[in-house]
């Protein structure tokens, strides 16, 4: 994959770089999605295309959160806990009666504030980022049942639900959300000072010391950012399910990075882009539904995705191999 810090080709070669850089990923999609058609009828319907857009809309955006952190060389295990603890602080403060906005902020500040912790004891501790985040998503799976004992909770607000039930447009709220969350992030990685710099700490951290950046700081902010967006995945699975389950999120983790690997995102850091995330995070939904609709069991299907990212990891290591 080309290093989007490098000069940006203009126009037509602009096309051609972007056709050039996704066209496996693309054809590995159709791909599939011919295989499941062939399998299945049901699978071309619009109703079918329409729940893989609301299902891949949680792994999406907390694809878009691992893919920072990938970015940097680092990894963030966590993401499945911290959905799941977002979820719940969403129903607690409802179940307070406090409204849905204070809930919103909350939930979103829970998932800041679980990021802030990772990010300072990766970067202040110099504890690597797998160890502290294995930790982590034990101690926040752990949060999640204090309130309630491992019970789910029911409490949910009317406007929290109509989040993930209710459209716009034609179009339901939750895809509406995994657009402007993509574009958000896309212009902040690809257009902004702050996404060069992530690039530059990634790629070469003793080039970005050099360069005056706050290596440490921007590590705190990017698992900060990962926290969140894990955290906007939980108010939309717990939007979905009418609820806040104390097992919500479990191997989510697994699903984003296979997301943001799949989409080019190289696991040594300074690599990637949220266009291939996104179109990693079809490829992760089109799996799942596919193999739902064929009855495949479970543990068979984390076999399957385990494989892609063995496949996905050995590719990238190749293109590292063959570059220098």
């Amino acid at each position: 994959m080309t290093d989007t810090t490098s000069t940006q080709p203009q126009g037509h070669s602009y096309v051609r770089a972007m056709i050039r850089q996704y066209a496996g990923i693309v054809l590995s999609l159709v791909a599939l999605c011919v295989i499941f058609s062939l399998t299945n009828d049901r699978f071309l319907s619009l109703a079918n295309f329409t729940n893989i857009f609301q299902q891949v809309a949680v792994i999406a955006i907390a694809a878009f959160g691992m893919t920072w952190v990938i970015l940097l060389g680092e990894i963030d295990l966590s993401i499945g806990s911290i959905i799941a603890v977002a979820g719940m602080v969403g129903a607690q403060v409802i179940g307070l009666g406090w409204g849905f906005v204070p809930a919103l902020v909350l939930t979103l500040a829970s998932g800041a504030i679980m990021g802030l912790f990772n990010g300072t004891m990766t970067a202040k501790l110099m504890l690597p980022s797998f160890i502290v985040t294995v930790a982590t998503m034990s101690i926040y799976r752990g949060f999640v049942s204090l309130p309630t004992g491992g019970a789910p909770a029911m409490n949910m607000d009317p406007t929290w639900i109509a989040i993930g039930a209710n459209s716009f447009l034609g179009l339901p709220i939750i895809i509406w959300i995994v657009l402007a969350l993509f574009l958000v992030n896309h212009v902040a990685l690809a257009h902004t000072t702050f996404g060069r710099k992530a690039y530059l700490t990634g790629g070469n951290r003793e080039a970005a010391l050099y360069s005056g950046i706050n290596v440490d700081g921007m590590k705190i902010k990017i698992f900060m950012i990962s926290g969140v967006m894990a955290a906007v995945s939980g108010i939309l699975l717990s939007s979905r399910l009418y609820s806040a389950q104390t097992n919500a999120g479990m191997s989510y983790e697994l699903d984003a990075i296979a997301a943001a690997v799949l989409g080019g995102t190289s696991l040594a850091g300074g690599v990637g882009t949220m266009v291939g995330t996104l179109i990693g995070a079809l490829i992760i939904g089109v799996l799942n539904n596919g193999m739902n609709m064929l009855s495949v069991p479970y543990f068979y299907q984390l076999i399957v995705k385990g494989l892609v990212i063995l496949v996905a990891v050995w590719l990238d290591v190749r293109s590292k191999q063959r570059q220098g």
